[in-house]
């Protein structure tokens, strides 16, 4: 009787388990699943962007090293501008920015960033991160190798 009894709380006591592991992996990906879209990009980031630009991309005495600060702003529609400063082995310009970006529901996304003031347009794939408060992307370009790191502004 002990042995049976004891076989019927395994039997439960697996059905329980496998019932509990079964709504812990059906509620996980609704819980982290969040989709992403435009509007998931909206307000002011504050971005750095470092690399290296080869002598295919841009002439010297621009080829080299790259860092670059700035603001971007995305109004959750595609479209996104943005003022930055720029050094490109060491020589140093301030620039605006204007382009266009489209987020997938995976919240990875891509940018086409007009340069104006270099007569250049850069692409660019991200990833959305950290609820939409940080954005991470990189260059797609042949003779660029650049990667940027977004902040959310606060305010």
């Amino acid at each position: 009787m002990k042995t049976v009894l004891f076989g019927c709380q395994v039997v439960c006591l697996l059905a329980a388990s496998a019932f509990y592991a079964q709504n812990v992996v059906a509620q996980e990906p609704s819980a982290k699943g969040k989709e992403c879209s435009d509007a998931t990009l909206r307000g002011s980031f504050g971005y750095t962007s470092t690399g290296t630009l080869l002598e295919s991309y841009v002439p010297p005495p621009f080829a080299g090293p790259f860092g670059e600060a700035g603001r971007q702003t995305f109004d959750g529609k595609g479209n996104t501008n943005a003022t930055a400063t720029v050094s490109s082995n060491g020589n140093i310009s301030t620039v605006s920015i204007n382009g266009t970006y489209t987020v997938n529901s995976d919240c990875t996304g891509s940018m086409t960033l007009n340069i104006p003031d270099f007569d250049t347009t850069v692409h660019a794939n991200f990833v959305i991160d950290d609820n939409g408060t940080e954005l991470r992307a990189i260059s797609t370009d042949s003779g660029v190798i650049e990667t940027r790191v977004y902040k959310k502004e606060c305010h």
